[in-house]
């Protein structure tokens, strides 16, 4: 028997089983993170509690999908239909939810930018704050390892400016992933909060770069 609100903690064990293995930096110890940084995000925006709750079950259903978690994001996506319906989430918030999580990944708007709802716009800062600051430069060693990137490679720039879809993931090293990606992310935040939070994280990586570029070549 469905009530008014969803079942946020039925949705919020879905994700913990799922994402229990991974070892890409996605796990559900990330998903929590993400969850401050949204409540964080949302202390300087008026929002109902429905709009509290979709933005939190968008949260916790986010990255099962991701392809880096994932062999099979169709059937990811048919399972998440399945716990969002199971947990009384209405068929308009599940199209909501369809609408975040399938356009809020930096790589799908590498081309051209998505325009995202409110709650999305959330969801999408609150995740990439997580890729910044101390956490970030620990997520970033850690995926580069599991994917056998090298550490760093001063034969190997890549620039910003010629990313594309089809290329963001080719090999590259840990190093050149914040040149190409992290120190610039900031710039793509949506919430006034969101942007001040990041700006803050931004400075912690920038210093990062500037010890590790002295260390890695000085003369």
């Amino acid at each position: 028997m469905c009530g008014v609100y969803m079942d946020l903690t039925k949705i919020q064990q879905f994700s913990k089983e799922r994402l229990a293995g991974d070892l890409t930096g996605h796990d559900y110890r990330h998903i929590c993170r993400v969850i401050k940084n949204a409540n964080d995000i949302m202390k300087d925006e008026t929002l109902a509690q429905s709009q509290v709750d979709l933005i939190h079950a968008a949260i916790y259903v986010h990255d099962v999908i991701d392809d880096k978690v994932t062999t099979d994001p169709d059937k990811a996506l048919q399972d998440v239909d399945q716990c969002l319906k199971d947990a009384c989430v209405t068929e308009e918030e599940i199209h909501h939810i369809h609408d975040i999580i399938t356009h809020m990944s930096y790589s799908r708007n590498l081309q051209s930018r998505y325009e995202l709802t409110l709650e999305g716009q959330i969801v999408q800062d609150a995740d990439r704050i997580d890729s910044l600051g101390a956490m970030g430069i620990a997520r970033t060693f850690y995926y580069a390892g599991q994917a056998g990137h090298l550490l760093y490679d001063e034969e190997c720039p890549r620039d910003l400016e010629t990313l594309t879809t089809d290329n963001y993931r080719n090999q590259g090293t840990a190093i050149n992933h914040f040149y190409e990606k992290l120190i610039h992310l900031h710039k793509t935040m949506n919430r006034p909060s969101a942007k001040r939070l990041a700006k803050e994280r931004t400075e912690v990586i920038e210093s990062f770069l500037d010890q590790f570029n002295h260390e890695a070549y000085r003369s």
